[in-house]
């Protein structure tokens, strides 16, 4: 199974239910027939932005200052790209979160720390683009 794809299902499950271990995520992954190591877990909630929350994993909390979960800014770059800003090593999180949503008019991403390229079909899909990522972290 792809990382995303592995990714993606982490993030679903501890929202699903609460989770309190590495080595009890592990479990129910291998139960879904993903095999996974500790240490691949591991790298995984880290780079997801996951913490703990009362002694379990938990999506960072969204801020009282009505800030969106981690997301920043968005900003064109150039015809085809658009710069997708986030709170610091929430960039892999985020970035999950809009492949998961299979927005046609997105080619990829590429994330990093703080920071996430989104490359776009074209010019006139931006906007398009600047709206669906903007509503997929509000909700």
């Amino acid at each position: 199974m792809q990382k995303e794809q592995r990714q993606t299902t982490i993030l679903k499950l501890i929202t699903a239910k609460q989770i309190g271990r590495q080595e009890e995520l592990a479990e129910i992954l291998e139960k879904k027939g993903i095999s996974v190591t500790q240490s691949s877990v591991s790298r995984d909630l880290l780079e997801l932005g996951i913490v703990k929350i009362g002694g379990f994993y938990a999506l960072p909390q969204k801020p009282k200052s009505g800030m969106v979960f981690g997301l920043v800014s968005l900003e064109v770059a150039g015809e085809n790209m658009i710069v997708a800003k986030t709170e610091a090593g929430l960039a892999s999180a985020c970035a999950v979160r809009i492949d998961a949503a299979q927005i046609d008019e997105i080619v990829g991403t590429i994330a990093g720390d703080d920071t996430i390229f989104i490359a776009v079909r074209g010019q006139k899909e931006q906007k398009t683009v600047l709206k669906k990522v903007w509503e997929l972290f509000e909700k």
